[in-house]
């Protein structure tokens, strides 16, 4: 069970970058087991962004999962996991409020602005996988953020309303079995379904800087390595990774 073995720490540079170090040493993890901090001092993003975290007032955690039933080509399917736990959490919890997406490959968002990210890091050994390492960050209690990120925002700033951080990560873990469960039991049209059903800007025309330069397109979906799929006014059909498209917000 997901959550059933809990690290909880006051503060520490990195969840990701502890739980790491654990499985590089001698103890036994327990697939599930979540480390989550008070405080993330050097919390990472994707590429070199940070996460901007205030002390207590938000979830900082890494999950650490031991998927070996799950064929390397299908990668991309943890990454749908966590991705519609994090979605179906946030969508219970604003009850309503605004409108929940997942802005590929895996931000959550409430109409234009972003509550969550997810940071997804593995190890192969031979021809499966080793581990993952869910870096998860929940903007819950913050009410005013500093960094320069452009667009953040918090559940508190959404209702109003204060949250118990214990009762969102007993949700999250929750969230998170659910869809894990899916995985194992080879629901995967289940969870490509809700993944594209739960996707930001699906089927709208909109901007994006595709390799520097600015187009006009409209997301069509993503292909079997989690690329995504847009489709160009012109009729033109790309396939962009992660570092070679950018929304236009």
């Amino acid at each position: 069970m997901i959550g059933s073995y809990i690290i909880r720490l006051e503060e520490i540079a990195s969840t990701n970058r502890y739980a790491s170090e654990l499985l590089a040493g001698p103890y036994t993890m327990r697939d599930g087991t979540v480390v989550v901090a008070d405080h993330q001092s050097a919390g990472k993003g994707a590429g070199d962004n940070k996460w901007e975290s205030e002390r207590e007032k938000n979830l900082t955690l890494s999950v650490v999962l031991f998927p070996q039933f799950l064929p390397l080509e299908k990668q991309f399917m943890i990454n749908k996991v966590v991705s519609l736990a994090v979605f179906d959490m946030v969508e219970k919890l604003v009850e309503g409020k605004g409108k929940v997406t997942i802005k590929w490959p895996n931000d959550i968002y409430v109409d234009n602005k972003k509550i969550a990210g997810i940071l997804i890091e593995n190890a192969i050994m031979g021809k499966e996988f080793q581990h993952f390492i869910l870096g998860i960050g929940i903007n819950i209690n913050q009410e005013k953020f500093y960094s320069n990120a452009p667009n953040p925002v918090s559940l508190i700033n959404i209702t109003g309303k204060e949250y118990d951080l214990k009762e969102c990560l007993l949700l999250l873990c929750s969230c998170l079995q659910k869809r894990y469960l899916q995985l194992k039991n080879r629901e995967d049209d289940v969870l490509n379904n809700n993944y594209l059903a739960s996707f930001f800007r699906m089927g709208e025309t909109a901007s994006y800087i595709h390799n520097g330069q600015t187009i006009t397109a409209k997301i069509i979906g993503i292909n079997w390595y989690g690329k995504l799929l847009l489709a160009k006014n012109d009729g033109t059909l790309i396939d962009c990774d992660f570092k070679e498209v950018e929304f236009v917000i």
